[in-house]
């Protein structure tokens, strides 16, 4: 896969899953725009660890509508286009129905779907209008497992992957003859640096224990799949949802 002098734009992309995907792009030969909401070292950090020249960061809120228009418009004005849109960004809240109160609930689902969906619709929005007037571009949707598994500890998570799935396929039919292409990624558990200081050792011992593989997914390994959909070559492909969670959950 090569990416040279593709310009890429990749929301939540300080850390994680998003980090990987940044890398990855970059070493591949493109130019790398890094949006993150609030930590700026973070940020600063991963930007100085991309191989290559041109990346910038991108800091806005995204789950705020204006953002969304705002950051395409700068990624453009920087890059002179926009040929790759990543929509990693992404929250979980836990809000067990029979343990939380309607507060909690409310707030739960409101912000879960207002950042893993809405802002993914709205900057799909955005970076679609700017890819037909350039002819075309890639957007990949990180999604997951929980869509189609459940996330009985945290439904509004697993609701908002099987929307933005959803979107997706329904874009990438729309689309289509504008050579505008989609497609998804659907990690399991993937073992994070967040994941590393917030699962407990029982935690842990029960997730290596879903996969035949008895780990987790690398971010890397998560960032080779979302390469794959941006590709050329895999337009045939657009509307695909690709599972990456080891074996862990097999659907048919």
């Amino acid at each position: 896969m090569n990416f040279k002098n593709k310009k890429v734009l990749i929301t939540g992309a300080s850390r994680g899953i998003g980090k990987a995907t940044a890398l990855a792009f970059a070493e591949k030969g493109a130019q790398v725009g890094i949006n993150f909401r609030s930590n700026v070292e973070q940020a600063q950090k991963t930007l100085e660890e991309l191989p290559g020249s041109g990346h910038q960061l991108f800091q806005g809120d995204i789950s705020e509508k204006e953002n969304c228009q705002t950051l395409v418009a700068d990624v453009v004005k920087a890059f002179g286009q926009l040929d790759v849109l990543v929509n990693n960004a992404g929250i979980s809240i836990f809000h067990e129905i029979d343990a939380v109160d309607f507060e909690h609930w409310t707030q739960a689902w409101e912000g879960t779907f207002k950042t893993n969906l809405f802002a993914a619709a709205n900057m799909t929005y955005c970076a679609a209008q700017a890819m037909l007037k350039t002819g075309g571009g890639r957007i990949v949707n990180v999604s997951s497992r929980g869509a189609f598994r459940g996330e009985p500890t945290k439904p509004a998570y697993g609701a908002s992957k099987a929307a933005l799935n959803a979107m997706t396929q329904s874009l990438a039919k729309k689309l289509a003859p504008y050579n505008i292409y989609l497609g998804v990624v659907a990690p399991g558990f993937t073992e994070t640096e967040m994941a590393a200081v917030t699962l407990t050792p029982a935690e842990r011992d029960n997730l290596l224990r879903e996969s035949p593989f008895k780990r987790m997914a690398q971010p890397k390994e998560v960032a080779h799949a979302i390469l794959f959909l941006a590709s050329e070559g895999a337009e045939y492909t657009s509307g695909t949802i690709i599972d990456v969670n080891g074996a862990s959950y097999l659907r048919s």
